[in-house]
This record gives C-alpha cells, sequence and structure tokens, in this order.
C-alpha cells in the first residue's frame, strides 16, 4: 500500500479527567443542535487542542481543553467523537476516521483581538430569553424564525479606545443553545472582543464567532 492510500491514524489526547468531561459536554451540545455536526479539532500549540463547530444559526462554537490531536489538524463526526468521549473513555482514543471533506466553514486567521466590553452574563440571558420569545412569534412553515431576527441587532458595545461592534441575535442564540452561559454565577461576564473581520464572545464554558461584514459569509 502506497503511502498515498493509507487511512491516515487519528488519535486525540486528552490526559485528565476533568477536561475530557468538559470536551464531552462541549460535543454533546452540538450534537444536540445537529444531530450531523462536524467537529474541527486543531493543536493550538503543543499543550492545547481546541475543538471547533457551526451551529445551525451559522456561528462557530469553540473550546479548547489541554490535549493534543494526531494529525494537528483534522475534521471528525460530531457523533463517533462523541461515543469516544463517553464509551471507556481513556487519555487516548479514537476519535473517528478523518471526515475533511465536512468541514465547509472558514476560521478565523490568527490575529490580535482587541477586548472591547464586559457584558453582565444576567443581561444577555434577558435578551437572549427575549430573543426566543419572539422566534417562536415569528417562526416560519418550518419552525425556524426569519433571517431578518436572526440578523438583528441586539447590543452594539464599545470600548474606550476600541471598535463599536454591533452582536446580532443568532450569536446569542448560538451561545445559549451550546450551554456556555449556563450555570453562571454571580459576576460572570460574557467578554466581547473583535478584530476588524470577526466578532467573538466568550463566556465561561466556551466561546461563539462570527464574520462582522455581511460581504464575507461564514459559509461558502
Amino acid at each position: 500500500m502506497t503511502e498515498s492510500t493509507q487511512t491516515r491514524t487519528t488519535e486525540l489526547h486528552v490526559p485528565d479527567a476533568a477536561d475530557r468531561e468538559t470536551l464531552s459536554a462541549f460535543v454533546a451540545r452540538a450534537v444536540r443542535l445537529d444531530g450531523q455536526c462536524a467537529v474541527r479539532l486543531r493543536n493550538r500549540d503543543a499543550q492545547v487542542v481546541e475543538a471547533w463547530v457551526v451551529t445551525p444559526f451559522e456561528v462557530l462554537a469553540t473550546r479548547a481543553v489541554h490535549g493534543q490531536i494526531t494529525p494537528r489538524d483534522v475534521t471528525v463526526s460530531g457523533n463517533e467523537l462523541l461515543a469516544a468521549l463517553t464509551v471507556a473513555p481513556g487519555e487516548r482514543m479514537d476519535p473517528g476516521p478523518a471526515r475533511d471533506l465536512l468541514w465547509h466553514a472558514e476560521l478565523p486567521a490568527g490575529g490580535q483581538w482587541q477586548q472591547v466590553d464586559d457584558l453582565p452574563v444576567e443581561v444577555v440571558g434577558e435578551l437572549t430569553d427575549r430573543g426566543v420569545t419572539l422566534a417562536r412569534e415569528n417562526a416560519g412553515p418550518h419552525g425556524t424564525p426569519p433571517a431578518s431576527l436572526m440578523d438583528q441587532t441586539v447590543l452594539t458595545v464599545s470600548g474606550d479606545d476600541g471598535p463599536q461592534v454591533k452582536i446580532p441575535m443568532r450569536c446569542l442564540f448560538a451561545l445559549s443553545g451550546m450551554g456556555f452561559a449556563d450555570s453562571a454565577i454571580a459576576g460572570d461576564v460574557v467578554r466581547v472582543t473583535a478584530t476588524s473581520s470577526w466578532l467573538r464572545l466568550d463566556a465561561r464554558y466556551g466561546a461563539v464567532l462570527r464574520r462582522r461584514q455581511a460581504l464575507l459569509p461564514l459559509l461558502f
């Protein structure tokens, strides 16, 4: 068998049991939102692996844990990864075969993220609840809210010297759907950072990201 026809060996190494539980919860949420989701695993550095998914809200979600993935950038099935994390899990596991063709989203390039503001998690939760009510009242024939509601700006934030950033409803839906602000404690915040092209919201259990420019969509 030649090298070009060999199947790549995929291995995920997450030494700490708490990190495995964290990653499992992230993947379980993603699978609950989309039963056919793909998960992209990438090594941030020698000690941290990032997991990425595209939510049904056309917003990226990510969570990082201590660990390593081989190869260093690979896409796998969410269901197969979840099984590896929950069925007789160990430090080293097979997350399933590479399914790189399932990934069609753009990830933000390396760049300088500028902090814009910190939002009280209670405020974010209240705005999300209002959005859910509006979505139910305006759901289409398939039960999905109109794109105009999803793209509606619910918050506009700016720092002392930072850019003015508009946060669309779909980002709050993704934050809530992935459970990133669940079980928040008093004083928790959602941190808003941005580059010239991307918006990022970081909560206690993960982050969501979306392009800021309408002319450069997330999916292509």
